[in-house]
């Protein structure tokens, strides 16, 4: 059977990177890698790493996953307006 994996790659500050690590990492572990790697400018990359048997599994994974990071992203954003 194949095996089909995709990336997705957020860059910016390293604190904001740990955050939205924290918000996605109690989301279903086995289906994903994640990891912060720090950037000569300054910046971080949240790096994920989504692995599933098929394209529509990767799909629901990444969407969730998008989902997830939006939300805390959005949540971050109303709170540094405060």
């Amino acid at each position: 059977m194949s095996e089909v994996e995709t990336e997705i790659v957020w860059t910016g500050e390293l604190r904001r990177a740990e955050i939205l690590l924290a918000a996605i990492s109690p989301d279903d572990p086995d289906t994903f890698d994640a990891s912060i790697v720090a950037n000569p400018d300054g910046t971080a990359d949240l790096r994920i790493i989504v692995n599933g048997e098929s394209l529509a599994s990767v799909r629901a994974t990444v969407d969730d996953l998008l989902a997830c990071l939006g939300a805390a992203e959005s949540s971050l954003d109303v709170l540094s307006d405060s």
